[in-house]
């Protein structure tokens, strides 16, 4: 019974050993298999060896590949832990820039900066490169603009239920890391505008980083009027677009900036009344506190709204865009002015949170009918033309042509003043 107790273990290790893999990397359990070939077995009498037909020179070198199954599982064991870790502090400090850089705000930005770089253009073919720069150095500015707010704001943010999850508040990132990766973000954004479009827009995009981190951020916590300092920092990307396309500013460029400037109000105006309470706990002040029935902001968003409404004839009329963008525009203003009255006659959560997504929704599609209907620089000069050489028609009627008459035998003005004139006649 002994023995074949013995030889049932003895072959079952060598089995084992025997189809192990040259590459211990391919097996997830190799960590177990090494645990189970590490166990040492009573050493066996010298007949029973002699009857199996097993050598000590076959069990040493089991013994040496079991023992480098182990250092090389246990190296390996411990790459992976490393590169573990270190991909888990790679991907923490991604989150944090990404949530320091409110990304999503960002993108919206950037949008706005593209459209005014298409507009800007005025010609069918876009130079994408210069596309690109544009929206890469808005994203970093935009980004450095977030990561201060942030960064001065700490105190506030951790008493707002909204805001206390941030990376600062919550002791995520320290704030000298914050601070770097700000300064970086933002020099990066002006110095890539600078090379890369022009000094104009490089000089927008760093003003504006000044307003809305240095002027906006402050008067937050002092004054309601932050609101309409904070609608002057939203209209500035899409004139920033329009400058690195053209290299100058002009009526048309003033459009779309005008567009979000008016639309910010209702927008922050809804904003405000759905989070007064946390507004009220960061220590903000905002139009909403001083309005417990909500009755002013509400007007104020109301007649924001109306000011939106000559927008899309005034781009018809200066050549921006072609005649359905007046209607399109005119729909649009009129859908998010009745949100905005609604509120208006209902100030409740469920109104302030319908007239915000009718916000969201309005910006989008107001910038994508812009870029549907613009009209371009060619299209612009032959419409100019045909204007011109349409008036001259009207204003200097077609003269007929006259024949040559042929000579006649007296002189062909009248000898006496009082004399009618000789006519001339074919013979």
């Amino acid at each position: 019974m002994w023995r074949r107790s013995v030889v049932s273990r003895i072959s079952s290790r060598i089995s084992v050993s025997s189809s192990l893999p040259t590459n211990p990397r391919l097996i997830p359990w190799s960590r177990e298999l090494c645990v189970v070939n590490s166990f040492t077995e009573p050493p066996l009498p010298s007949e029973s060896t002699a009857k199996l037909g097993i050598t000590g020179v076959r069990s040493d070198a089991n013994r040496v590949f079991a023992s480098g199954t182990v250092a090389a599982a246990a190296t390996t064991g411990e790459v992976s832990s490393r590169v573990a870790a270190v991909a888990g502090l790679g991907h923490h400090y991604a989150r944090c820039y990404w949530e320091l850089s409110k990304a999503r705000l960002s993108m919206l930005v950037v949008a706005t900066s593209g459209t005014g770089y298409i507009l800007g253009t005025g010609n069918a073919a876009i130079s994408f490169p210069g596309l690109c720069y544009t929206c890469a150095g808005t994203m970093m500015i935009a980004a450095s603009a977030n990561s201060l707010n942030q960064i001065f704001e700490i105190s506030n943010d951790a008493k707002m239920k909204r805001t206390m999850f941030r990376p600062l508040p919550s002791g995520r990132i320290s704030v000298p890391h914050a601070v770097a990766w700000a300064t970086i973000a933002g020099a990066s954004g002006a110095c890539l505008l600078a090379s890369k479009t022009n000094m104009l827009a490089a000089g927008l995009a760093s003003a504006n980083l000044v307003l809305y981190a240095f002027v906006y951020t402050p008067l937050k916590q002092l004054h309601p009027i932050n609101t309409w300092v904070g609608a002057v920092v939203g209209a500035i990307p899409p004139l920033l677009g329009w400058a690195a396309a053209s290299g100058q500013i002009s009526y048309n460029s003033m459009i779309l900036p005008a567009a979000l400037y008016f639309w910010q109000i209702p927008h922050f105006m809804a904003l405000a009344h759905l989070c007064r309470n946390d507004y009220a706990a960061g220590g903000y002040k905002m139009l909403s506190l001083f309005d417990p029935s909500g009755k002013r902001i509400a007007a104020v968003a109301l007649r924001n709204c109306f000011y939106m409404v000559p927008l899309g004839f005034i781009a018809y009329d200066w050549g921006l865009t072609s005649s359905w963008f007046c209607f399109e525009s005119t729909l649009l203003t009129i859908a998010i002015a009745a949100t905005a009255f609604s509120f208006y006659r209902d100030r409740t959560m469920h109104k302030a949170r319908k007239m915000f997504h009718a916000s969201l929704l309005f910006l989008p599609v107001f910038m994508s009918g812009l870029l549907l209907h613009r009209v371009s620089n060619d299209d612009q000069q032959q419409l100019v033309a045909e204007e011109a050489s349409l008036a001259n028609e009207v204003k200097t009627p077609r003269r007929k042509r006259r024949v040559a008459q042929p000579p006649v035998a007296y002189a062909s003005a009248a000898p006496f003043p009082f004399l009618p004139a000789p006519s001339f006649y074919s013979p």
